[in-house]
């Protein structure tokens, strides 16, 4: 790395601290536990829990980069990390997942209903923040959440659908995790384009480069499950080969297997065990032998370059596209 270009990643570094810091310090102002407490709790609960914070600081970043003062930004940048805790809240329930980033889940700690209904008045006051801003942004922020909010439930929809189908495609995978996760990140940075009263076409570029890069976000996931570093993954590694979910990688192992081997990993697909170690290690040798692993890394690395490729589009210093090709390079070379 040359010196420009660590000049560079050292100011985005800082940059990146700065807007996690001012949003962490506006949401504990927010997250205040208040009458009736079963509520409110679990709503503090669920967003004191950690996480990457990874949609908020793109609200921001995004402001940022459009010349507006990041801090206008906060309520949008609030909506969208209440509005994904929410989605969380009830995956949760939908999964009857015992754990969320390590600690007992919503409906665990508390019970259903509890989770169910603390979760309702998240996606409300995540509309609410939008009232601080002025009509015309207000308008166009509760625009994209409501048409953003309900392919989230599309794409959550077709997850559930996909657990009890044996044809899924590799085109209805990538919608599924289009839906279910990029589209939410897009709206992350377009948000922070509206705030900033950027040009509508900066604000649907902005919005493209989001969500390819959201889309790379989630296959890097799904890698990350399988060939992850256990200690700094940050859960366990193998749970989607675990609970037989139907990722990128086992859906091109099926394309590139011949018919005896197609067949082992479909067998290995249908069962649960009490010992998964050997299973685990047996699926990722598919994954690597077939072509699916390299395939897979390809992918990343093909939505990662749309991505960049749409910041040429962008209204923007030549600095200011670096900074988000940082960002980006981050994203797709993480550990956890």
């Amino acid at each position: 790395m040359n010196l420009f270009r660590f000049l560079h990643y050292f100011c985005w570094m800082q940059n990146t601290k700065d807007y996690q810091s001012a949003f962490l310090n506006y949401l504990e102002t927010f997250s205040k536990v208040r009458d009736p407490k079963n509520l409110y709790e679990p709503i503090h609960y669920i967003l004191n829990l950690g996480g990457k914070r990874l949609r908020p600081v793109l609200t921001l970043m995004s402001a940022d980069i459009f010349n507006c003062d990041y801090n206008k930004a906060l309520d949008a940048a609030l909506s969208i990390e209440v509005f994904h805790n929410f989605s969380l809240v009830h995956d949760d329930i939908m999964d009857a997942a015992p754990l969320r980033r390590g600690q007992q889940t919503v409906h665990e700690k508390w019970d259903t209903n509890t989770g169910i209904l603390s979760g309702d008045a998240m996606l409300i006051m995540a509309y609410q923040l939008f009232e601080n801003y002025e009509p015309d942004i207000f308008q166009a922020l509760a625009k994209l959440f409501s048409k953003t909010a309900l392919e989230v439930c599309e794409g959550q929809q077709y997850d559930v659908d996909f657990e009890t189908r044996e044809d899924v495609t590799i085109p209805e995978y990538l919608k599924m995790i289009e839906y279910k996760t990029a589209v939410l990140v897009g709206a992350a940075m377009k948000m922070g384009a509206i705030v900033a009263k950027a040009s509508e076409k900066d604000q649907n570029g902005i919005y493209e480069f989001g969500r390819l890069l959201g889309v790379a976000f989630q296959l890097q996931d799904d890698y990350l499950d399988a060939f992850g570093n256990p200690e700094t993954f940050g859960k366990q590694v193998g749970g989607d080969i675990i609970e037989n979910k139907k990722t990128f990688l086992y859906l091109k192992a099926l394309d590139f297997l011949g018919a005896s081997e197609k067949l082992q990993l479909e067998q290995l697909f249908s069962v649960n065990l009490k010992d998964n170690q050997e299973k685990i290690e047996t699926v990722k040798q598919f994954f690597i032998a077939s072509g699916s692993a390299k395939a897979t890394q390809n992918e990343i690395e093909n939505y990662t370059k749309q991505a960049f490729s749409v910041l040429e589009t962008l209204s923007i210093s030549e600095e200011k596209k670096m900074q988000l090709q940082q960002f980006g390079n981050a994203l797709m070379t993480r550990k956890v």
